[in-house]
């Protein structure tokens, strides 16, 4: 079964097409790199992946079931523009919080882990109103990775990223696709994503243009899918 199915979504804002009749399928395991322009349409296809936006005609379905049944919902990992974590919390409370929200067996374990595991443990008891963007960043990170996700869905993860928190978030990415998981990530900095993507796409104008294997000639010159595929 594959992880990840769509089928001729499209979506529109009143009469704009932010995507036109877009189909494919992500395999378990495997890393889908989602490339193209500002308002290409690829943010709307994360979020309808999601179950956060619903399409205006296709389906999705996240391992056969829609993005909204419980089920897909406990298996997808969000990491999105809207960093999505609680100003008036500490980092330890919101993670305790989700944790709960999810249903895991001992959601105060969990949050500690994923503290550490993106550096945030001795910012544990801060609220997160006083943290630097790239903290808030690590923080919606250990909040997408804390249910142990068999989805993660991504868009812009390396933005507002310094350096050492760009090198954990990769670390934690290729640790997921050795567990098996599957990673549909949208970004601009094409040398980080494609470096981890097995498989790549390029969104025109809200239509799939491109969808295949990542290719040594995308590692060796990123710029090659937009020449020979992208807008002229």
């Amino acid at each position: 079964m594959s992880a990840i199915v769509a089928q001729g979504v499209s979506k529109y804002y009143g009469d704009y097409p932010a995507l036109r009749d877009v189909s494919f399928s992500v395999a378990p395991g495997a890393c889908l790199a989602m490339l193209g322009r500002n308002g290409a349409g690829k943010t709307t296809l994360l979020k309808i992946l999601a179950g956060l936006s619903s399409p205006a005609k296709g389906t999705v379905t996240i391992y056969g079931k829609p993005p909204r049944d419980g089920e897909a919902r406990r298996a997808i990992g969000v990491l999105g523009h809207g960093i999505a974590v609680y100003d008036e919390l500490s980092a330890f409370e919101n993670l305790r919080l989700f944790g709960e929200l999810y249903g895991l067996a001992d959601p105060r374990k969990a949050a500690a882990e994923w503290l550490e595991r993106t550096g945030l443990e001795r910012a544990a008891d801060g609220l997160v109103r006083e943290f630097s963007r790239g903290m808030r960043q690590r923080l919606a990170v250990a909040r997408a990775f804390l249910h142990s996700p068999r989805v993660l869905l991504l868009d812009e993860p390396f933005t507002a990223l310094d350096d050492r928190a760009i090198a954990v978030l990769q670390t934690l990415l290729r640790q997921a696709l050795a567990d098996g998981r599957t990673i549909v990530m949208s970004t601009h900095q094409l040398r980080e994503a494609l470096d981890l993507a097995t498989e790549v796409g390029l969104i025109n104008r809200g239509r799939l243009a491109f969808r295949g294997e990542r290719t040594q000639a995308m590692l060796d010159d990123p710029g090659w899918i937009y020449r020979h595929y992208g807008e002229a």
